[in-house]
């Protein structure tokens, strides 16, 4: 167990809290009707983390995060929040949870001011101090002209930020997001990243599933990808997205591509008259597989990514765990 040592200034003495937000030691789950969703799998995730968990749909993902937050009952294993075993404590152990759920589950008929201050009166927190920080959130995720209106009256967008904001009210050390932005357009999402982001950067950690995997890729340090309740892959994004050796890149051009055009030291398919598919290493230099086509008078008019990187690495390890 890693324990980290805090010097509270004004009590002037020591405190020990546990620098692992979770620890998940062979945990197991096989349903009634003998699926086994989940085959002894092991995570620990670190304070401060901002943490992937990546899957397909079944993979395993939804059940561990239910476990976690006592919604679904493990058949084995052991979790602990912060140092707190569930098993033994989860009452304390919630305190540090706060659970953005894939569904929206709140009262669509209640003012959505109302569902944040409700909620913080769950985990104990006072009308006193839970009304302003019901303001001071809304106001963060953009929705406090909406304060007294109906949430069912919300954009898909807006409830998922509400739910964001109900997760929050108790100031939990750990947020777990399932799919937080589903639906949402991109000027939502952005705006999400954006508030993720500034949370984690001040201290909260976080746990994000998500099927969008630029998203992962944007906000994540660290990721675990499951497959049939199994774990393939724990390292950090940078050491992951490393294994990629070549990136897939759509060209469109301005002029009509050559039918005999060579490429030096590129695999390359026509995808039209304009349209170039090509392969570069990731030790390659774009600049000169542009320059290379200017020479062969093939003026590039813009360029995008086939897949991203983690896309990319995401299906090749999926794919390969099926065969």
């Amino acid at each position: 167990m890693s324990l980290v040592v805090y010097y509270i200034v004004l009590l002037g003495k020591f405190i020990i809290m546990d620098s692992s937000a979770l620890i998940i030691n062979n945990l197991t789950k096989t349903y009634s009707n003998g699926h086994k969703a989940l085959h002894g799998i092991d995570l620990e995730i670190q304070h401060g983390d901002f943490f992937a968990l990546l899957g397909p749909n079944g993979a395993g993902k939804s059940t561990t995060i239910g476990i976690i937050t006592s919604l679904i009952k493990k058949t084995s294993g052991d979790i602990s929040i912060y140092g707190i075993d569930i098993d033994k404590n989860f009452v304390k152990a919630k305190t540090f949870i706060g659970l953005v759920p894939q569904e929206i589950n709140f009262n669509t008929f209640e003012p959505i001011n109302e569902i944040i201050i409700n909620q913080a009166g769950y985990y104990g927190v006072s009308r006193e101090i839970a009304v302003p920080e019901a303001e001071n959130l809304l106001k963060k995720l953009n929705l406090w002209d909406k304060k007294d209106q109906f949430s069912r009256k919300l954009s898909g967008g807006m409830q998922r930020r509400l739910m964001v904001a109900r997760a929050l009210i108790h100031k939990p050390k750990l947020l777990i997001l399932d799919e937080p932005t589903a639906g949402a357009d991109v000027e939502v999402r952005r705006l999400m990243w954006d508030y993720l982001k500034q949370l984690n950067d001040s201290g909260t950690t976080i746990i994000l599933t998500t099927h969008y995997l630029e998203e992962a890729e944007n906000l994540c340090k660290n990721i675990a990808i499951i497959d049939d309740g199994k774990i393939l892959e724990n390292s950090s994004m940078r050491s992951f997205l490393s294994k990629l050796k070549n990136e897939k890149f759509i060209l469109y051009t301005e002029d009509k591509i050559p039918k005999d055009l060579s490429l030096n030291g590129h695999h390359f398919s026509l995808i039209d008259d304009n349209t170039i598919e090509v392969s570069v290493s990731i030790d390659s230099n774009i600049n000169s597989l542009i320059h290379d086509l200017s020479t062969k008078n093939v003026k590039v008019k813009s360029l995008k990514n086939k897949t991203g990187r983690l896309e990319e690495l995401f299906m090749r390890l999926v794919d390969k765990n099926e065969k």
